[in-house]
């Protein structure tokens, strides 16, 4: 299933209704980019004010690492001749209950410590390179093929599927993170399971494969429609 999708109009996310029979709880997944046009936050906005139960991705906290890691996507913006803002949804004024499962930075410190020193180093020596490419080049980046995400290994995840590094970067970026927001989504459906709500999943469009297989395998939410949302016109 395609979840970001390029083409020659432009890059679109997917916005998908998950359902499952005998429960009356929908789920909305909402895949989100850290930087798009400032149409794609209103829409996303607009459509999260129908629902009744926000749960959000962000990591609590500040530190120097999270501050570098941020940087190589709030750089873009800074470029005013891309088009581009930062996400700043007012989640919690918006009058919905807001759910935050995610990770501190305290924890995410814990996970990048597991990563093997010597890609520690090439991470912290890549971040200004890529700060400056994406400076230069960010909107081409989100309009370019190799934005778009599936919920099925393409030919670019099999090439780097033995790939340590890769391996790694995912695992920091991703597990913990993912299994937070699936044990949350799982006493959701535990507790309000008979209450007809919309719960909003509002999350990386990265995390977006591991919630659909998660909600699929664990307690049987399929996608029943879905509505494209247009990140960045070309």
């Amino acid at each position: 299933m395609q979840i970001i999708e390029h083409s020659i109009i432009g890059t679109r996310a997917a916005v998908v209704r998950l359902r499952r029979p005998g429960s009356q709880l929908q789920f909305v997944l909402f895949p989100m980019l850290h930087v798009a046009s400032p149409q794609f936050y209103a829409a996303v906005t607009e459509r999260l004010r129908q629902c009744d139960v926000l749960v959000v991705e962000g990591v609590s906290g500040r530190s120097v690492l999270g501050w570098a890691l941020t940087l190589t996507y709030r750089v873009m913006p800074a470029n005013k001749r891309s088009g581009l803002v930062v996400d700043s949804i007012p989640y919690r004024s918006l009058g919905i209950e807001v759910i935050n499962p995610d990770v501190t930075t305290v924890e995410f410190a814990r996970d990048w410590r597991t990563m093997p020193l010597r890609h520690r180093l090439l991470m912290w020596c890549a971040i200004p390179f890529v700060v400056v490419a994406q400076f230069f080049g960010g909107r081409k980046a989100l309009l370019s093929p190799n934005v778009e995400v599936n919920d099925l290994p393409g030919p670019h995840d099999e090439a780097y599927a033995d790939d340590e590094f890769t391996e790694q970067i995912e695992r920091t970026l991703g597990g913990t993170r993912d299994e937070r927001l699936l044990a949350a989504l799982s006493e959701l459906i535990r507790t309000r399971a008979a209450e007809p709500i919309d719960v909003a999943i509002v999350y990386g469009a990265g995390h977006v494969p591991a919630i659909l297989r998660g909600l699929s395998d664990r307690h049987g939410y399929r996608p029943r429609t879905g509505e494209w949302l247009t990140v960045l016109e070309a």
